[in-house]
């Protein structure tokens, strides 16, 4: 049995709070950078151009990326062979509560959904842990804004809907969206499960690299096939017109009810954050 204090928990979520909201990812920046060389439309390039620059000036300066940021995701795969030495949930979110101050990160969160108080530290971070083999602390923290977070919908099909109406959903979803999710988006999409894991399938989704297809071909081929149909919107950048209104399709799926097909689809801006560390 291996012991990891919960101070460390702390300290990891606290640096990667701060680096998740002023660095993008590589991958991420390289599907920009990629759609900015194949974009025709004048009106788009320039709108590629700004995001290149801004992901550029807030990893040089270390600042924000994006003025919103977000509610803090932490996802923790913790090995069965690990005995965490204090409390688990309190280490995250004085992690979160250290990273949000210390880097001069709005703080997002409301205390209750309806009378609107905020915590005024960024806390609770959303929670998920999954436990798995091995004596690692895999810890992810994805700050997630709500210009994107709006735009997700789930629906609960028919079996009888089948492959075609999981692509009209999907679709469906992504263009009702239009602008609002600061496109170009990253489109996670869960099918499968019940009601809430096919919305956690669908977040998950979004944390798998854009250059790494799901591991199942024929998955793989529809979410080539769906970035193709989104692409084919017209919506563009920011909404004002173009080829690249995604950057990528990630699909998760898992087995479900026979009397079931769950879909979610969880969109993300441009701004697809997301840092990882093991311990």
């Amino acid at each position: 049995m291996r012991e990891i204090n919960a101070n460390l928990i702390t300290e990891t979520v606290a640096k990667l709070c701060i680096e998740a909201n002023c660095v993008l990812p590589c991958d991420i920046k390289a599907r920009i950078e990629e759609a900015r060389k194949a974009e025709p439309w004048p009106t788009a390039q320039g709108i590629l151009d700004k995001i290149i620059e801004n992901y550029g000036i807030a990893e040089r300066n270390t600042v924000p990326i994006c003025q919103d940021t977000g509610v803090c995701c932490v996802f923790l795969k913790i090995g069965q062979e690990v005995h965490i030495t204090g409390d688990i949930n309190e280490a995250v979110n004085e992690g979160v509560r250290r990273g949000y101050g210390e880097g001069y990160l709005r703080k997002s969160v409301v205390k209750d959904p309806l009378r609107r108080v905020n915590t005024g530290d960024n806390t609770p971070a959303m929670l998920y842990e999954e436990i798995f083999p091995g004596d690692k602390l895999e810890i992810t923290v994805a700050p997630k804004g709500f210009g994107s977070e709006n735009m997700s919908r789930i629906a609960m099909l028919k079996p009888s809907d089948g492959i075609e109406g999981v692509k009209a959903f999907i679709l469906k979803t992504v263009e009702e969206a239009g602008p609002n999710p600061c496109p170009p988006v990253v489109v996670g999409v869960g099918i499968g499960g019940t009601f809430d894991k096919a919305a956690y399938l669908a977040k998950k989704a979004l944390m798998r690299r854009t250059d790494e297809p799901n591991a199942d071909p024929f998955y793989a081929e529809l979410e080539a096939e769906m970035l193709g149909k989104i692409n084919s919107l017209g919506i563009g950048p920011q909404g004002f017109g173009g080829k690249t209104t995604a950057l990528a399709v990630n699909i998760e799926w898992m087995p479900t009810h026979i009397a079931g097909l769950p879909v979610a689809v969880n969109i993300n801006c441009h701004v697809t954050r997301h840092k990882t560390v093991t311990l």
